[in-house]
């Protein structure tokens, strides 16, 4: 199976829905990586650089979006959730306006460019403002669907992309529905949930299980705000153990979104799985066993969840 990452497929989606004329796509001197050049050449006339201006840009797709246009402002997401973060909140966030921020080379798969580019904290800056719609897609097919949701979707939307190519999870008939996760597979001694490229690592860890006679079931919660409640809540109730998976800091990311619902709806134990210190440089696999961002680790914070119930 042909591997994409999903940076590619979001320049590839902005072309394919770029005939909407309303459409202006603005960059931060990246677009050779982030893929938004993909857009230039195909609408030279929508497209803006910015230069090395995270924040500056932020608030043009806000004047942009204030006047009636769908902006998008791409960059990396250490920039576009970190360097830009007050922009982001104030000028996007509170106005509640229709910019949709294009955050690839997200995580620690970013690999060799070390600490300071492996943004670990931008899922828990953006879900912490209000209004703010935080995607992060598992595979190419995802991806593409993802953007058009965000164009669709009436508000600012954050989405988080990666730089290293991935397989397929979904099928070429996968609908995606904002805000509604999905079940890749059944399972009822424990949930592993998971978003981005550890989805398909949990659905090998299910394999693994599944040889040792542990039946997981597997959750691809794509949208991590909103979350689907009613997916986690039956999964909880139903399997009684949970496992999240994530390439983002342990702190205020999905495991946190996941363990605020069961809390509230369906306490049971919660193993949370992702990264707890800075990152660092190294090649992507090498960088995902340092940090326990595996399907073996998977399997031992599943069984570990599990002699908890």
């Amino acid at each position: 199976m042909a591997k994409k990452a999903t940076r590619e497929s979001y320049g590839a989606a902005l072309v394919k829905y770029g005939e909407n004329p309303n459409i202006v796509v603005l960059d931060a001197d990246l677009s050779k990586s982030t893929k938004t050049e993909m857009f230039k050449k195909a609408y030279p006339e929508r497209f803006i650089n910015m230069g090395i201006a995270e924040s500056n840009m932020m608030c043009v797709a806000a004047g942009l979006a204030a006047s009636g246009k769908i902006a998008f402002a791409s960059t990396f997401a250490m920039f576009a959730a970190g360097r830009a973060f007050e922009q982001v909140r104030n000028s996007i966030g509170y106005t509640k306006l229709n910019v949709k921020i294009g955050a690839t080379h997200a995580g620690i798969s970013v690999g060799e460019d070390g600490a300071s580019h492996q943004c670990l904290e931008d899922i828990a800056l953006m879900r912490s403002i209000p209004n703010m719609v935080v995607i992060n897609p598992a595979d190419d097919i995802e991806a593409m669907q993802a953007v058009k949701a965000a164009i669709d979707h009436d508000g600012p939307v954050y989405m988080r992309f990666g730089r290293l190519a991935v397989e397929d999870v979904n099928s070429e008939d996968y609908k995606f529905e904002l805000g509604k996760g999905v079940q890749l597979k059944d399972g009822k001694d424990a949930t592993i949930i998971a978003i981005g490229l550890m989805v398909g690592m949990a659905l090998e860890a299910a394999k693994m299980l599944e040889e040792e006679g542990i039946s997981a079931r597997v959750i691809n919660i794509h949208t991590i705000k909103p979350i689907d409640e009613e997916i986690i809540t039956k999964a909880a109730k139903e399997t009684g153990a949970i496992v999240t998976a994530e390439e983002h800091y342990i702190m205020g990311g999905l495991g946190s979104a996941v363990t605020e619902v069961v809390c509230a709806n369906a306490p049971v134990p919660v193993k949370i799985i992702g990264t707890d210190r800075f990152g660092k440089s190294g090649k992507p696999a090498e960088l995902f066993k340092e940090y326990g961002l595996t399907p073996e680790n998977i399997v031992k914070n599943v069984k570990d969840a599990i002699a908890m119930k």
